[in-house]
């Protein structure tokens, strides 16, 4: 955290009021903004439920920007809690979302979908269902699923945060080299159909499932809500909390769970995206100089959602025909963030205190 004076108190609300304000602007733009001009009167009509001067205008909105720019909301927000109790739980700046696996169990599950044909023959396919948007993310829910059945199991054993990193990344390795062996064997399209989930995007997610990803989003920030006392004792270190009478394995099996549910959920629906559960914590905690997870909760969903809102609009290249993956606008943004917490870090720059 920055070593300057905590924001007061008096403060804390109008700066979360702000970036609620610029949430709703970023997210009025990307309503706005896209390969077809619709002007901002008959915007509004649709979404008050008036017919518009040209019904195309209706579906684009109602089906693909509205959808499309509340998924990105959801996502963000999701990455960057997961990732502010990653980075709470191993005291580690560079902790994310997907550091202990559940990325990689999601990815998995696509690929076995997506891949699994290339060794099983059609019948594989077949005996899942259609494959498109909601095989792919019942896929990846699966996926998820199982790493978290695992890390939970391992969390109620393993008292060294440290230790189930580790493993987590063990776990993470595994199943890519499963999914590599999977790629060798695939057809071309199979693979093609692969790397198109695995470059991430918000603009396959439909209404209905929207109705799945919404409700588990909800649970997993419900989870975290009544964790704010525990992840500020945690920063002290596990020691320190067994001296409070925190039980530290307790805390850990729910900060884990809310965690692979926020991220195994975006993963499933969104595909694998980086970078934001990384840099989101850290740039709430010097916004508002503090690392009370009481302020930073709202504050880091708020900042989460307007991150990813941003990179999909950088997406969608307005005006233009085509959709850069979001995996890439991440990465071009993002790199250069963790490679200054590092540095910061080098020099005493950042540290996890209250």
């Amino acid at each position: 955290m920055d070593d300057s004076t905590p924001l007061p108190a008096r403060k804390t609300w109008p700066a979360l009021l702000g970036l609620a304000g610029l949430l709703v602007l970023v997210f009025c733009a990307s309503l706005l903004l896209g390969s077809a001009r619709i002007p901002v009167v008959q915007i509004l009509r649709i979404l008050t439920g008036q017919p518009a001067a040209n019904q195309n205008w209706t579906y684009i909105i109602l089906n693909f920007r509205l959808v499309r720019s509340l998924t990105a909301l959801l996502a963000g927000a999701a990455l960057a809690w997961a990732g502010l109790q990653m980075q709470t739980l191993f005291r580690n700046p560079l902790a994310d979302p997907f550091i202990l696996g559940i990325n990689s169990g999601a990815s998995f599950g696509v690929a076995l979908v997506v891949l699994g044909s290339g060794l099983a023959g059609a019948s594989f396919l077949a005996g899942l269902g259609v494959l498109g948007d909601l095989s792919l993310a019942v896929a990846a829910s699966l996926g998820a699923a199982l790493a978290l059945g695992i890390i939970m199991l391992v969390g109620r054993r393993v008292r060294s945060n440290t230790t189930l990193l580790i493993l987590g990344l063990m776990f993470g390795y595994a199943t890519s080299a499963l999914v590599s062996l999977l790629i060798y064997f695939s057809a071309p399209e199979r693979i093609q159909a692969y790397t198109l989930w695995s470059y991430g995007s918000f603009s396959g997610v439909t209404w209905s499932q929207m109705r799945v990803m919404l409700p588990v989003i909800l649970l997993g920030l419900l989870v975290l809500l009544a964790l704010p006392n525990v992840l500020n004792v945690l920063l002290l270190g596990e020691d320190y909390a067994k001296t409070m009478g925190l039980n530290a394995n307790r805390a850990r099996v729910f900060i884990l769970l809310s965690a692979s549910l926020l991220a195994g959920t975006v993963t499933a629906f969104c595909g694998p995206i980086g970078f934001l559960g990384v840099a989101v914590p850290h740039l709430a905690r010097n916004l508002l100089h503090t690392a009370d997870h009481k302020v930073l909760i709202p504050a880091v969903g708020l900042m989460g959602a307007i991150a990813a809102v941003l990179a999909d609009i950088f997406a969608q290249l307005p005006g233009a025909q085509f959709v850069l993956p979001i995996n890439v606008v991440t990465s071009l943004f993002g790199a250069p963030f963790v490679l200054w917490i590092i540095l910061r870090q080098r020099k005493g720059g950042t540290t996890f205190s209250v």
